[in-house]
């Protein structure tokens, strides 16, 4: 079975490219644009990792990221920040927020493959030596 990522990413041309590479890569992707369609994919089934677009219009990505740390069954689910225009104290408190990771705008999919490498270990893309 492919591995899920839950893409949550309110611009829908990143989303889609997102979808698009990581679908490529070998995973199941499910997105959602903001917080309540978030919310509502995250009580029908739990991803192997999430993406998260800290600045969601109106949502701050930050409020999921400590639902899902309040979560048993969530817990320990790889989140990985990626969010245009974050400064090093920016991506200091998204890493002190739980996220394992902070990518900027535009992704680096080499980067990403890294980070979900690092996160999902066997992975069926896991060809990156360490």
């Amino acid at each position: 079975m492919n591995r899920c990522i839950l893409v949550v990413e309110d611009n829908p041309l990143n989303r889609e490219l997102l979808r698009d590479w990581l679908e490529v890569e070998g995973y199941e992707v499910w997105s959602a644009a903001d917080l309540k369609a978030t919310y509502e994919v995250l009580s029908k089934r739990i991803p192997d990792a999430v993406l998260l677009d800290i600045n969601l219009g109106k949502d701050n990505g930050l409020d999921l990221l400590t639902w899902i740390r309040q979560k048993s069954e969530a817990r320990e689910i790889p989140v990985i920040a990626v969010t245009a225009h974050a400064l090093v104290a920016e991506q200091e408190d998204i890493l002190k927020a739980g996220c394992r990771a902070c990518l900027p705008k535009p992704i680096d999919f080499k980067q990403l493959r890294e980070e979900l490498n690092r996160w999902l270990p066997g992975s069926k893309t896991s060809q990156a030596s360490s």
